[in-house]
């Protein structure tokens, strides 16, 4: 169960501003000569729609292995036509173009530089074509930690036309985080305001859209966790409120309460809980007064309350796991032998399809961080069947112990009686995750699973484990 639908994905409208991981072509096999550059750009740009509309037409069900999977395909798409394309003699200045957006695609960042460059240097660019040039060779430059050239790249930009505030916003956004990244958090700070202001002007002026959340959320959030990396609580509090406010002024009750939730919790990770507890409850009449209809006044009140629980958890000692009949293959332990560990609880069924989406970054956390302190406890409980078959006790136990194999989970399995230790840590909606410092302290606890919740819980992970 996911508790905001909110997404990170810094996508553009033609979708070629998503970048992970380079591709490299599997098949170079040239198609028709009569090809062109862009329509080859066409293809690929367009193959996740077709490939998920063909995917519902089949009744396919969505899972994150599907997307990732989906995205590959994609990426080794592009890069066999920038293979194509560039070995072509003959290309004019719109095919350079296409050829760079091919490489930007596969993810082949420095092709794409290349080609982008060489685009702006050639007879009769387009002036919208150029500016998403400028834009792509900034976000480029940020990424790969050129930070001048980046800083140049931006200010061209800012010196042509059409100057978009969604590529203003993406530009300082990869800067801002490149910074981050560097530790240079005061320079992040500068940057992401940069960001920020400018996706909130576009959500403000063009009203709700998925992007425009999604940028103005990602870029609020990087104001944040560099003033907070800082060390400047009230500039981090100011973020989070302005993202709170914005959210109002829009009727958002999704990053209303995202915005709030993130302020709450900040306060109790910064040892102010009773200011914590006092604006949740500030926040929650905040919201039938400043939320435009009374729909969206129920939404953020009903989102936030759900969240009640696990808000009075935080901060506080972790109690232990009651009803616990099974758990393996290590032997039983009490969360109080386990002080000096940063301890993951993931309360999963084998039934929640979520759940399985963070089965990979947890196996991969244990594996690389076991021996730094980590402890990952994978928590169900008895339900009394699978797929709908009717099990007892052992039969269950040793389906859990064949799903552990089959799905390369390293990890210690936890099998209660009953729903007391998920009623304990209000995990009734399942995933849920909660993160436990060394001293025994809730930190984080968070139900839902999607790509941002799953980074957003290793870096606290990390943030835990580097402490002392």
């Amino acid at each position: 169960m996911k508790f905001f639908v909110l997404t990170l994905a810094l996508l553009s409208t033609s979708g070629i501003f998503a970048q992970s991981r380079r591709a490299v072509p599997q098949n170079t096999a040239a198609p028709v000569s009569d090809t062109s550059v862009k329509q080859m750009f066409d293809e690929a740009n367009g193959y996740n729609k077709v490939k998920f509309a063909e995917y519902e037409a089949k009744k396919i069900k969505y899972n994150e292995a599907l997307r990732l999977q989906t995205e590959r395909e994609q990426k080794q798409l592009a890069a066999k036509y920038a293979a194509v394309a560039g070995a072509r003699t003959n290309l004019n200045t719109e095919d350079v173009y296409y050829l760079a957006l091919l490489h930007w695609i596969s993810e082949n960042l420095d092709r794409t530089n290349e080609a982008m460059l060489r685009y702006l240097g050639m007879p009769g660019p387009a002036a919208d074509k150029s500016q998403t040039a400028r834009s792509i060779v900034a976000v480029i430059a940020a990424k790969q930690r050129r930070f001048d050239n980046a800083k140049t790249a931006i200010a061209e930009y800012s010196k042509n036309t059409p100057v978009k505030l969604s590529d203003r916003a993406r530009m300082e956004g990869e800067l801002a985080k490149a910074y981050f990244a560097e530790k240079k958090f005061a320079d992040a700070a500068v940057h992401a305001a940069e960001a920020y202001q400018a996706a909130k002007t576009v959500l403000l002026d063009s009203g709700i859209t998925q992007r425009g959340l999604d940028e103005t959320l990602d870029t609020g959030m990087q104001l944040f966790e560099s003033h907070r990396s800082a060390g400047n609580t009230k500039d981090a509090d100011a973020a989070l409120e302005d993202m709170r406010k914005t959210a109002a002024a829009i009727g958002s009750p999704s990053l209303f309460a995202y915005a709030a939730d993130k302020l709450i919790a900040y306060m109790i990770d910064s040892g102010r809980k009773p200011m914590a507890m006092e604006t949740y409850l500030s926040t929650l009449i905040q919201a039938s007064k400043e939320m435009p209809t009374k729909p969206t006044q129920d939404s953020a009140i009903r989102l936030l309350k759900k969240r009640e629980k696990q808000f009075k958890l935080l901060g506080e000692s972790a109690p232990e796991l009651i009803s616990v009949d099974q758990w393996f293959p290590g032997k039983m332990q009490t969360l109080q032998s386990l002080r000096g560990k940063v301890v993951l609880l993931d309360f999963w069924a084998t039934w929640c399809g979520p759940c399985f989406d963070a089965f990979p970054s947890l196996a991969e956390w244990h594996r690389d961080h076991e021996a730094d302190g980590l402890v990952i406890l994978g928590i169900t409980r008895y339900y009394g069947h699978s797929s709908g078959v009717p099990m007892n006790n052992p039969d269950e136990i040793a389906f859990l112990k064949s799903f552990k194999i089959k799905h390369n989970l390293p990890y210690d399995f936890v099998v209660a009686k009953d729903q007391l230790s998920q009623q304990l840590y209000a995990a009734t909606g399942l995933p849920t995750a909660v993160l436990i410092d060394r001293k025994g302290v809730i930190r984080y606890i968070e139900s839902g699973t999607n790509p941002t919740r799953i980074e957003e819980m290793r870096q606290v992970m990390l943030r835990l484990l580097a402490e002392k």
